[in-house]
C-alpha cells in the first residue's frame, strides 16, 4: 500500500537513460582536463581537479543506482572526504606560495628553487 522512498529513488534514475549520465560526466571530465592543462592559475587548476572528481562521482552514483548497489555511493562518500582534505591542503599551499612570490601563476614557481 505505502511505498518507501528508497523504492522510488531508482525509478527516477531509470527515467533518464544511463547514456545521458555518461555523456554529462564525460563533458565535465573533459572540461576539467582542459582546465588543468591550459590554465596557469593555481586556484582554477584546483577547481578543475574538483570538477573531474565530481564527474567520477556522478558516474559512480548513476551506475550504483542503476544496479541497485550501494557500494558506489559509499565510495563517493570517501572520495568527497579525500577531496575536502585535498582542498584544505592545496589552499594552504597556494597561500604559502602567494606569500613568497606574490602571485599564484604556476609558471612562476621556478622561483621557489632553494
Amino acid at each position: 500500500m505505502f511505498e518507501s522512498s528508497i523504492d522510488r529513488v531508482p525509478d527516477v534514475f531509470m527515467q533518464v537513460p544511463l547514456v545521458n549520465f555518461v555523456l554529462l560526466a564525460t563533458m565535465l571530465f573533459t572540461i576539467g582536463i582542459v582546465g588543468v592543462l591550459i590554465r596557469k592559475n593555481a586556484i582554477i587548476i584546483f577547481m578543475s581537479i574538483e570538477l573531474m572528481l565530481n564527474a567520477v562521482n556522478l558516474l559512480l552514483i548513476a551506475f550504483s543506482s542503476y544496479r541497485s548497489d550501494p557500494n558506489g555511493q559509499i565510495f563517493v562518500f570517501f572520495i568527497m572526504a579525500v577531496a575536502a582534505a585535498e582542498v584544505a591542503v592545496g589552499l594552504a599551499i597556494i597561500v604559502m606560495i602567494f606569500r613568497n612570490i606574490k602571485t599564484i601563476d604556476i609558471s612562476l614557481l621556478n622561483r621557489l628553487k632553494g
